[in-house]
């Protein structure tokens, strides 16, 4: 297709690059979408996914399907290897090989990567919640460890194979200790119920001093609190130092038995951002201005997580968030318009509409408009409600609110089956 509109090009099919393309459909432009994977996943639910709880295709839709009647977006499977800021071009690996493709535009959202602080041998031994594949991988691994710890005659073993070590005080990591358990309460003494002693160990470690650090201290006693409720054991101020697929060390001296580690400790920025040829800041970000271009290139935008910006607010950096994605995104394509059409930009601001994390059924906290401080079955509510909302797809919504009921009045997990392979399930961390 050729024609003599600006061509925008969009990196990234998450939650910036895809409602940037969403607000540019009809507009005077041709826009390209380009990401590795042809469906857009809701992260905020991976965790589901691992715990049985959401099948894949429930949070996940595909890219085609969002704008096939768009007659001016068109999306291109495969991964950006180059970017030349100056000859308005980038390479492109495809099905097909390389290939170049040119812009007016170039807006990169591609978010970010889990980081193990360069620890290689930490990274062998853990599984990773960044995308589906890591989160069937997660499931599968617990499903066919269930399956082992039921038939060995080794109380030592069966309690290394029920032991989970999950690495990581925010939303992700709390949202997984407490799945992980309720699935073994809610689900495993039901259906495993010739096994004597088939009881989970889950552990939450935690290198500072504290839960969920942005939220109130008020909040962050009551996540405690739910925690432990479910039998969650939180370990503060230990780090891991090792692992292996059998064993974790923790900075304390102890060595766990354990052969789950799932790791939700920090990200960085996506590797993409080096192809800038400017200088990151910490976690490999990249630093952009109140337009969201990075300096000395007015014609690139970065969003979402890889973009580093203080907020004037806080004075710290825009947190790396879903809603912050969002906004950004909105201004973008307003901003790349105006920007082509000889006009001002407007300055990024963003509005705070709070935070929140769910621990289990009925547990959670909530800090909505950091004003109200929700916790347990009203958080919880909350949490569901807006998460359905946010969701894409009528069909997801309706599939996922039916499993979420379905959990709920049984104590269920509809979603138990190993459907695995090895070249998904080895090595046990993707790294990607």
């Amino acid at each position: 297709m050729t024609t003599s509109r600006p061509k925008v090009v969009i990196i990234g099919a998450g939650f910036g690059g895809l409602n940037i393309a969403r607000a540019l459909i009809g507009q005077p432009v041709d826009v390209l979408l380009i990401d590795r994977h042809n469906y857009h996943v809701f992260t905020p639910l991976l965790y589901q996914v691992a715990t049985c709880g959401l099948d894949p295709s429930d949070i996940a839709y595909p890219v085609r399907g969002i704008f096939r009647n768009s007659r001016n977006v068109r999306f291109l499977l495969g991964k950006v290897t180059g970017i030349d800021t100056t000859a308005k071009h980038i390479t492109v690996q495809t099905e097909l090989g390389a290939r170049e493709e040119s812009f007016d535009k170039l807006v990169i959202a591609t978010g970010s990567v889990t980081t193990y602080f360069g620890n290689a041998q930490i990274q062998a031994a853990s599984f990773e919640i960044k995308d589906l594949r890591n989160a069937v991988q997660l499931r599968n691994h617990v499903l066919k460890l269930l399956e082992r710890a039921a038939w060995t005659d080794d109380p030592a073993e069966r309690r290394a194979l029920t032991t989970m070590v999950v690495v990581g005080g925010g939303p992700t990591g709390l949202e997984t200790a407490g799945a992980l358990i309720e699935l073994y309460n809610g689900v495993v003494r039901q259906e495993y119920p010739h096994v004597a002693h088939l009881d989970a160990r889950v552990m939450l470690v935690e290198a500072s001093d504290r839960l969920l650090a942005p939220f109130p201290q008020k909040l962050r006693d009551s996540a405690l609190d739910q925690l432990k409720s479910l039998g969650v054991e939180v370990l503060f101020g230990v780090r891991v130092t090792d692992a292996t697929p059998e064993t974790v060390t923790l900075s304390n001296g102890v060595l766990v038995p354990a052969h789950t580690l799932v790791w939700a400790a920090g990200v960085e920025g996506s590797p993409l951002a080096k192809a800038l040829g400017v200088t990151l800041e910490r976690g490999g970000r990249v630093p952009v201005n109140e337009t969201l271009n990075p300096d000395g290139l007015p014609d690139v935008y970065v969003v979402g997580d890889l973009a580093h910006r203080i907020d004037p607010n806080t004075q710290q950096p825009y947190p790396q968030m879903i809603p912050v994605a969002i906004q950004q995104a909105k201004l973008t394509a307003k901003n790349l318009l105006a920007s082509l059409n000889g006009q001002a930009q407007k300055p990024f601001a963003y509005f705070d509409k709070g935070i929140m994390a769910t621990i289990g059924r009925s547990r959670a906290v909530a800090y909505p408009f950091n004003r109200v401080q929700l916790t347990g079955w009203f958080a919880w509510f909350t949490w569901l409600a807006l998460h359905l909302v946010w969701l894409m797809g009528f069909r997801n919504q309706v599939q996922v609110f039916i499993n979420w009921l379905w959990n709920y009045l049984t104590y269920d997990r509809s979603v138990r089956i190993i459907l695995e392979n090895t070249a998904v399930t080895t090595p046990r961390a993707s790294g990607d």
